[in-house]
């Protein structure tokens, strides 16, 4: 692995549990993405831990174990032999094993998805605990991970991006990180000394509105106004390409008493257009449609193209079924992450890997109606959602787009001082 040299941030990461600032219980990193804050202090509490103690527990803990297999673990295994640690891998069995000199340790990853997952770090007894991303875990398994640092001189470690300024991470946690005697680092992307500028200028672009707040400036800021307001743009529209597509997708969102909406995707020049859609409004019609009613406009739409698969709403259960006894298409259930899923399509489209033409109508309009609640939360307003949602859909089960990944960089070896 080759390695580059640290900013000031990452070296304060990477020592900060040193001399003086021993007397803390432990650090919170946050701010924007790809920041640097992931490698440096996944590489520091390994360290820390290795120094400090012999024959011990740990956690690594992210949103689901696979993510922190991935973003956390698996590139931390790479830099810790590079720098001289011993690692035995138990990943089977969601555990690494680290040996320096005499020393060993053990430290059990853990993956912090719903409530339920508290019970699984329930009764284990820690010196310390990672939390990747900890503002994407529910507050009980946080809480009970912390609570399992009952060791003399044990400390908690935390990342994590900004969400909304509410987000109980940031009421009890960073705003109380003096009552609690944790150490606080806020990074910027610029912090990263991996970045080019012309990196950095593609990340800029990449986001709008609250993501651009946050995932580029590291705020915790509230989302407020149109969803996607770069879509008033008119630049963001275009004409249906007239070409032979590479493939075919139709995304649904269903709905008997609220509309349903059904896009046509078509795959040309590695960009999926959206080129053509079906909706139906009960309310405005004044009559309502059965399930096998809007199977054919689903064939309509459909048309005599050859259709890869129909991704359908979750919830449309009966739909779905109809689809299925028809045996024309392939049906799967839509991943349905809100939150998760507007921040892909809004990337999508601001990088243009999905784009909009301009006979979808209804789409153009949702565009230009969906907002953010005024609560503070990141909820948007439950109405002029139904082709955003099929459009959502379409992006964060098709596209596949992951999470936010893992971006390590690093430093020459004889640059690692503890």
């Amino acid at each position: 692995m080759k390695f580059f040299f640290f900013f000031q941030k990452q070296k304060t990461v990477l020592n900060w549990w040193c001399g003086k600032g021993d007397s803390f219980d432990g650090i919170i990193c946050d701010g924007a993405v790809r920041s640097g804050k992931t490698v440096c202090m996944s590489v520091s509490f390994v360290s820390w831990a290795m120094i400090k103690f012999s024959g011990r527990s740990f956690a690594i803990c992210g949103k689901t174990i696979r993510s922190v297999k991935r973003n956390v673990v698996l590139p931390l295994i790479s830099i810790l032999k590079d720098i001289g640690f011993e690692v035995r891998d138990r990943l089977s069995s969601n555990m690494i094993d680290v040996y320096t000199g005499s020393n060993v340790n053990t430290f059990y990853l853990f993956g912090g998805r719903d409530e339920s997952s508290a019970s699984l770090i329930q009764g284990m007894t820690l010196c310390g605990v990672l939390f990747d991303e900890a503002a994407l875990m529910p507050r009980s398994f946080v809480e009970q991970a912390a609570a399992r640092c009952s060791v003399e001189g044990s400390k908690l470690w935390f990342n994590c991006n900004p969400e909304f300024p509410q987000h109980w991470f940031k009421r009890e946690w960073i705003d109380k990180r003096d009552e609690k005697n944790l150490y606080y680092i806020h990074f910027t992307m610029e912090d990263n000394p991996s970045l080019s500028e012309k990196m950095l200028n593609r990340y800029r672009r990449m986001y709008s509105g609250s993501f651009y707040q946050r995932y580029v400036l590291g705020k915790w800021t509230a989302a407020e106004g149109l969803v996607y307001p770069f879509m008033s743009e008119q630049n963001m529209l275009y004409d249906v390409p007239s070409v032979n597509y590479d493939d075919y997708v139709i995304s649904c969102d269903y709905g008997t008493v609220n509309p349903s909406s059904f896009g046509l995707w078509g795959l040309y020049g590695g960009v999926w257009y959206r080129i053509d859609e079906y909706y139906y409004d009960s309310r405005i019609q004044g009559s309502s449609r059965t399930d096998e009613e809007h199977y054919e406009g689903l064939c309509r739409l459909a048309g005599n193209r050859e259709i890869n698969r129909i991704i359908v709403d979750p919830s449309a259960a009966s739909f779905i079924e109809v689809i299925k006894r028809h045996g024309k298409f392939t049906v799967i259930p839509a991943k349905n992450n809100v939150t998760d899923g507007i921040r892909q399509v809004s990337t999508a489209l601001k990088q243009g890997d999905i784009k909009i033409c301009r006979c979808c109508k209804d789409s153009i309009r949702e565009f230009g109606l969906y907002r953010w609640e005024s609560s503070g939360r990141d909820v948007p307003i439950k109405e002029n959602d139904h082709a955003m949602d099929d459009i959502r859909y379409f992006t964060a089960t098709h596209l596949g787009q992951p999470e936010d990944t893992f971006f390590a960089f690093s430093i020459d070896r004889q640059e690692v001082k503890f």
